[in-house]
């Protein structure tokens, strides 16, 4: 099934941009600031991914992706961090547009964010030799600690519409791991992370996804304000 990898990222993408048009939301109006970040983060997250796949840290299996790739990457893992970011954020922009009081007290905002960043740091100081894991969690302690200074209030809301996406996360992650199918549409070098699964999802994924989305907050009110 040579288009799956595709079909997850339109699959994903989809309904969300459908909804983006809604008349009362009208999300699609910041779609300049959306699409500003996303090409910002994107850039600095596909370099990273290309050195990996380069170097084995992770790869790809053709039997699942066309045959297009672009510095060793399929077509698909560049649509990734496009499809994927819009879909989750714009679970956020919902939360803030349908449901704009919840929100997270923000002393106990600020206590998670440390404790996670001590937690982040730690594991990036202690597996130093684990490519995926020291980057991981480097870049995300940096996200985090930005976050804390520059966008705690954004916080207060992010970390519930997180819980959320990890719902869609584990399902679309999960499949392009190897939950139900034979093999993994992205393979992962175990010598390079934790060694520890959620299904069939590396725990570092978890982080991944945050730094990534978080980012793309931090930057869309930027830029929204510009």
């Amino acid at each position: 099934m040579s288009f799956l990898y595709l079909l997850l990222n339109l699959g994903s993408l989809s309904i969300p941009l459908l909804y983006s048009f809604e008349k009362n939301m009208r999300f699609i109006k910041h779609w300049k600031a959306v699409l500003t970040s996303l090409t910002i983060v994107a850039a600095i997250f596909l370099v990273w991914d290309a050195i990996f796949t380069k170097n084995g840290v992770w790869g790809f299996n053709p039997d699942y992706h066309l045959s297009l790739l672009l510095f060793g990457m399929p077509i698909e893992e560049w649509m990734f961090f496009f499809c994927i970011p819009y879909a989750s954020i714009f679970i956020h922009y919902s939360l803030e547009y349908f449901k704009p009081k919840l929100l997270i007290p923000l002393k106990a905002v600020k206590i998670i964010t440390l404790l996670t960043f001590v937690l982040v740091v730690y594991l990036a100081i202690t597996n130093t030799a684990k490519a995926y894991t020291f980057v991981n969690y480097s870049f995300l302690s940096l996200v985090l600690i930005v976050g804390y200074k520059y966008g705690i209030q954004h916080l207060q809301r992010f970390y519930i519409a997180f819980l959320i996406i990890l719902v869609p996360f584990f399902i679309v992650n999960g499949i392009l791991t190897g939950t139900g199918i034979e093999t993994p549409v992205v393979w992962y070098n175990n010598d390079e992370n934790l060694g520890i699964r959620l299904l069939t999802i590396p725990v570092e994924d978890i982080g991944y996804a945050f730094s990534m989305l978080f980012s793309n907050v931090m930057l869309i009110e930027y830029f929204k304000k510009k």
